[in-house]
This record gives C-alpha cells, sequence and structure tokens, in this order.
C-alpha cells in the first residue's frame, strides 16, 4: 500500500607574492565551483535531517491492535511541544468551501461519485476497488494517489492542499483514503522543519508526536467530511519487521482514536484483516472470494501483494455498498 554528502575541508588558497588580475573566464569557472560546494552544504544538511527524523521515500507502515482501548499512550488534548519541550503550532490546514453533496439515490443514469485519495497502498487497492463499483453500474470513480506520502511531510507533499482542489474538481459524495508507510516517521512542517522523531511505541512515550498527528488527522476528517461526504478510512498492516511495527501501531492507534471521534467515518481494519490468529503478522490468508489460504505480502514485508490489494479492495467495496444501500440503492 509506500517508497533515505558530506561537506570536506576547504583548502587554504595560497597566495602568491604578485596578485593577478582574474580573467572573465576564470571568474565565471570559481562561480559554478562555489556553487557547488553549496549545493554539497545543503545535501548534507538535509542527509542529517532524514537520520535523525525519518524519510519521506520508504513507503512502509507498521503493526497496531485493533482495539482502542488496548492502545499504548493517549492523545493528549495539551498543547503540541516538541522534542526540546517547547510548544508548537500545529500544522496549518487548508479546507475546500463545503459544497453540498448530493445525497438522491445513485443511478444508472446519475451515479455516486467515488474518490480514492492516499499513498502507494491506494495505488494498490484502487484499480480493483473502481473495477468492483463499475460493476455496481452506480458508481464512477476517481483514483488519486502519490509514491511516499502522508500527513507528516507537508513540505514534500500536501495532502490537504491537493484535497482543497480536488474536492471541488470530483465533488465526491464518497471518500476513500489511506495513509500508511511514510507516516510512522518524524513530523515535520511545511517548511521542512522537524518538530517530532519519529515514535518509538514505548510505554509512556511519543505524546507529542500523537497529539500533533491527531491533529492533523482530525482536519483531514473535517476537510473530507464537509458539506455531508462520507468518509471511508482504510488503516495500515503490520510490519514483518518488529521495530517498524511499533512505530506504524503508534500511527494507527491515533487513526483509530480520531475515527472513533467523528461519528459517520468508517474504519477499514487492514491491521488484523492481515494478521495470524496470534494476532501478529501473516504471509497467508483466507481469501473472501474462494475460501483459499493465499499469500498477501509484496517481497518487503509490509505491502500487499496483487491478491491481498484485491482482498482489501473487496471489504472496502463493501463498506461503499453500504452507504449506497442507505442512499436507497438497490444492491
Amino acid at each position: 500500500m509506500a517508497d533515505r554528502p558530506t561537506n570536506s575541508p576547504r583548502r587554504p588558497v595560497t597566495v602568491g607574492p604578485r596578485r593577478r588580475r582574474v580573467t572573465a573566464q576564470q571568474y565565471r569557472r570559481r562561480r559554478v565551483v562555489m556553487a557547488f560546494v553549496v549545493i554539497l552544504a545543503l545535501g548534507g544538511v538535509y542527509g542529517v535531517a532524514n537520520l535523525l527524523f525519518g524519510t519521506t521515500t520508504n513507503d512502509r507502515t507498521a503493526a497496531a491492535p485493533s482495539d482502542t482501548s488496548t492502545t499504548t499512550g493517549a492523545v493528549s488534548n495539551a498543547p503540541a511541544t516538541d522534542d526540546a519541550g517547547s510548544p508548537i503550532e500545529s500544522t496549518t490546514i487548508k479546507t475546500s468551501p463545503a459544497a453540498p453533496v448530493d445525497a438522491a439515490t445513485p443511478t444508472a443514469a446519475d451515479p455516486l461519485k467515488l474518490y480514492i485519495a492516499g499513498d502507494s497502498d491506494a495505488g494498490a487497492f484502487g484499480p480493483y476497488l473502481a473495477t468492483l463499483m463499475t460493476k455496481t453500474k452506480l458508481v464512477t470513480t476517481t483514483l488519486d494517489y502519490k509514491v511516499s506520502t502522508g500527513l507528516a511531510r507537508p513540505d514534500f507533499f500536501d495532502w490537504p492542499a491537493r484535497f482543497a482542489t480536488k474536492l471541488a474538481e470530483v465533488n465526491p459524495a464518497i471518500v476513500v483514503l489511506t495513509f500508511g508507510g511514510n507516516d510512522a516517521q518524524g513530523l515535520a512542517d511545511s517548511t521542512g522543519k522537524f518538530s517530532f522523531s519519529r515514535p518509538t511505541g514505548a510505554d509512556g512515550a511519543d505524546v507529542g508526536w500523537r497529539a500533533e498527528y491527531a491533529k492533523r488527522v482530525a482536519a483531514v476528517i473535517e476537510q473530507l467530511t464537509a458539506g455531508g461526504r462520507h468518509l471511508i478510512w482504510v488503516g495500515i498492516p503490520n510490519d514483518v519487521d518488529p521495530g517498524q511495527s511499533a512505530r506504524l501501531a503508534v500511527q494507527d492507534q491515533v487513526v483509530r482514536q480520531q475515527v472513533a471521534k467523528h461519528p459517520g467515518v468508517v474504519y477499514i481494519d487492514t491491521w488484523n484483516l492481515f494478521s495470524g490468529r496470534n494476532g501478529g503478522y501473516a504471509d497467508f490468508v483466507i481469501d473472501p472470494r474462494d475460501g483459499e489460504a493465499k499469500a498477501v505480502r509484496a517481497k518487503d514485508g509490509f505491502h500487499l501483494n496483487q491478491t491481498g490489494a484485491e482482498i482489501l479492495a473487496v471489504n472496502i467495496a463493501e463498506a461503499v455498498k453500504n452507504d449506497l444501500r442507505a442512499r436507497g440503492a438497490s444492491i
């Protein structure tokens, strides 16, 4: 369901007893060299930041418990503070106008509009979900995903700003959303300044991270449900790496808690769907389409393979159909 240069000391310049005039060609050459040095310096700073806070190019996620009552820690209502304990302002979320969504019963002549958005996980289950919806003849689908994105790094890709544009363009009645493998990392603002390092999942830890990520999730929920839109938030699966799963668990717990605070939002429990009988990581699960056990994971130990993505799409499709039924459709 997504995808981490150093500076060398400059040698002293030996100045001769006589200073020769610099030619235009030499001057241009020196400017090029200096520009290259500056680029290397900036690259070094970026590399260190990634090592400390995480990266936007992993597109991976980790495991979380299925019930918020069993989660570690809690979302704080106190002002968020950075890793140094200083108060910070929550990321500003841009919202789109709350245009009313047509609540009429969908028909083949007047189909409902479905908008699927998120990271590579959306890109995995999205096509099959669109196929299932097309078969109903009651839904038209727009798939909008970008690999290695989420809510953690608006400086890399600003999803709330993207939603402000796409909601006005598509005007969907239902939104299916997922953010997974890229958000269990350090949290930055729109300028790229980090306020929190990646979560750990340890008892009593990650209070500031949880509070800030909760604000971002809540703001997106409110943005996507404005005007009466129905939101289906697709959760994340666990990871074969226990350390990564612990970080992903923190992220998933926050999302579950925020969904519970917004009645009407549907949560798809991907974590449990792709866990084994003991609640841990699973390579094989039962395909509901034929009752057979099948491999569902990609080689990276997190993403779903084609079969896994289709199984997830079947579950999401049922949630969409429930909405269609609530609107009076015979399906």
